[in-house]
């Protein structure tokens, strides 16, 4: 009788472990072969991307592609309004936070004008808007907006001393 219940004890144990292994074999680990780049994160099989970080496997880090310098036009808000053709923004990438950059606004020489630290936000595949920290220079504090892409770029930039206010616009500067 003993040796029955050993036998039947033995087959019950290995038709679990059977069980058990063939289970574990089923199921499968999606993300195995994915790799997230960029501080990204699998999740089912795909990549998550932090805010400012795109692409199948978060490999395309948005601001990068916004490193240009653009040319354009833009006009004042005088009356009558002023012409400045030629202007260039120079966006370089500034730290670790995906999210900051800064344009240095030059004239028709190439000549710096003043540099404006920006944060991006609604950040994508297509492009950015972005708004400019306020900055004091040569006298005048700087504010603004705008939206920047791989190929194009427009700013309104607010500038403020204790008598005037000037308000800068430049739309569609292209990459160069």
């Amino acid at each position: 009788m003993k040796s029955i219940k050993n036998i039947a004890l033995s087959a019950f144990l290995t038709v679990s472990a059977f069980g058990a292994v063939l289970y574990t074999s089923c199921t499968k680990d999606e993300c195995k072969d994915v790799v997230c780049q960029n501080g990204g994160t699998c999740n089912a099989g795909a990549c998550t991307c932090p805010t400012g970080v795109g692409g199948t496997n978060c490999e395309t880090i948005y601001r990068t592609t916004y490193v240009n310098t653009y040319i354009g036009n833009g006009t004042d808000n005088a009356t009558p309004a002023n012409t400045y053709t030629g202007w260039r923004a120079s966006f370089s990438t500034v730290g670790t936070d995906l999210t900051k950059m800064e344009i240095v606004l030059k004239d028709n020489t190439s000549a710096p004008v003043v540099t404006l630290p920006i944060t991006l936000s609604d950040i994508k595949s297509t492009g950015s808007v972005f708004t400019i920290t306020s900055t004091t220079a040569n006298g005048y504090t700087y504010t603004g907006t705008g939206n920047v892409s791989a190929t194009v770029c427009s700013i309104t930039l607010t500038e403020k001393n204790s008598t005037e206010t000037n308000i800068y616009t430049f739309t569609n500067m292209a990459k160069q």
